[in-house]
């Protein structure tokens, strides 16, 4: 992919869209002031922060592609929270997870010219056609690949071909723990119901998300599954001090990832850089420097820097208010080209971590 305004196309492997549109009524047609003015004195942002995102953020960033989610959480992690986004259930799952697909059809129905659903090669060549060929100040449709994380609105293995027909082209089987593996503060291994769900997936080519899973289910998945597998918002264990909960990748999962084409998408939330960071702290203590050195973690196991990109989370529990200083939306994540460039990666590399990398995994998975 060329530059635009010298900067690089950029793929974000994992955004909360219908999560925050359905909870909080943000509109991404909307540009970020907007969406932030809209939301001052509601008490919105002390729930989730002020957004990373709106349309501007998609042109500014040159984000042309998005895998965009659908996720819930079970009752058991509420919190204090809304109640509308968790589910005591699958039934319950299942119809959180069908509204939020629902409304990404309705979004790309009521602006086509703003955002398109991406299912097949023939539309993602057709997508990424427009983007390759993008005049400077010309604003283009964002294209939404579906990411189902936690896959507890699956009430049955028999109903992922429904799910696969309506957009469904990735599936992560955990984000908390399912009846199918270990997840976040959840540890365990597959389960027969997991098994049977990668064999589901695999025949119906639907890409295996890790992110969420627990290190002994991430490799039994890895050494069981036939599809192709990635981690879309997920940092190295290795580099983050102090952390003793397994949401982060083990090198071993990360090495045994890299072995099967994975690539994997880095978060840019100060936590995930630095443990020991307070949760609404000063900005300035993380650099955006520490998603270079998660990076070079990655290309250094990998040997190349083929398996690594971005996944920014936006806005997937926190805003502006948890990520480093240096970015103000996720269009900031420009700003680590040239820290890359400095640490020695050639040109194509870096368009390969912006974006390229993940083109070429959706070229052979959807």
């Amino acid at each position: 992919m060329t530059k635009t305004n010298n900067k690089y196309f950029l793929v974000d492997a994992h955004q909360d869209m219908a999560w925050n549109m359905l909870t909080l009524g943000r509109d991404y047609t909307k540009t970020q002031s907007e969406i932030q003015a809209s939301e001052a004195g509601t008490g919105k942002p002390e729930f989730n922060g002020d957004t990373l995102l709106g349309w501007d953020v998609y042109q500014k960033g040159n984000i042309g592609l998005v895998f965009a989610t659908l996720y819930a959480a079970p009752v058991r992690r509420k919190d204090g929270k809304l109640d509308i986004i968790f589910y005591k259930d699958f039934e319950e799952a299942h119809k959180l997870y069908k509204d939020q697909l629902d409304a990404y059809h309705r979004l790309v129905e009521d602006h086509p010219d703003k955002f398109k659903l991406l299912t097949d090669k023939t539309q993602l060549d057709a997508h990424l056609k427009l983007w390759n060929e993008k005049k400077a100040d010309e604003e283009l449709s964002v294209g939404l690949v579906i990411l189902m994380e936690g896959a507890e609105g699956v009430r049955d293995v028999s109903e992922l071909e429904e799910w696969a027909e309506l957009g469904v082209r990735m599936i992560g089987p955990a984000w908390a723990g399912t009846r199918f593996c270990g997840g976040t503060r959840d540890p365990g291994p597959m389960t027969k119901d997991g098994y049977q769900l990668l064999d589901a997936m695999s025949a119906l080519k639907i890409s295996l998300d890790i992110s969420h899973m627990d290190e002994k289910a991430a490799l039994q998945a890895i050494d069981n599954f036939e599809g192709r597998i990635i981690a879309t918002h997920a940092n190295a264990k290795a580099l983050i001090k102090n952390c003793h909960i397994n949401r982060f990748l083990p090198d071993e999962v990360i090495a045994n990832l890299i072995d099967r084409d994975g690539i994997i998408g880095v978060v840019p939330l100060n936590q995930f850089l630095d443990w020991e960071w307070p949760s609404g702290g000063d900005r300035n203590l993380v650099s955006i420097s520490r998603m270079a050195d998660q990076i070079d973690h990655v290309c250094q196991i990998a040997g190349n820097a083929k398996h690594v990109g971005f996944g920014s989370d936006s806005d997937g529990g926190f805003g502006v208010q948890s990520v480093p200083a240096e970015m103000s939306s996720a269009a900031d994540l420009q700003k680590m080209a040239p820290i890359l460039r400095e640490r020695g990666y050639s040109e194509d590399e870096i368009s390969g971590i912006f974006g390229t990398n993940w083109i070429e995994f959706l070229k052979d998975s959807i």
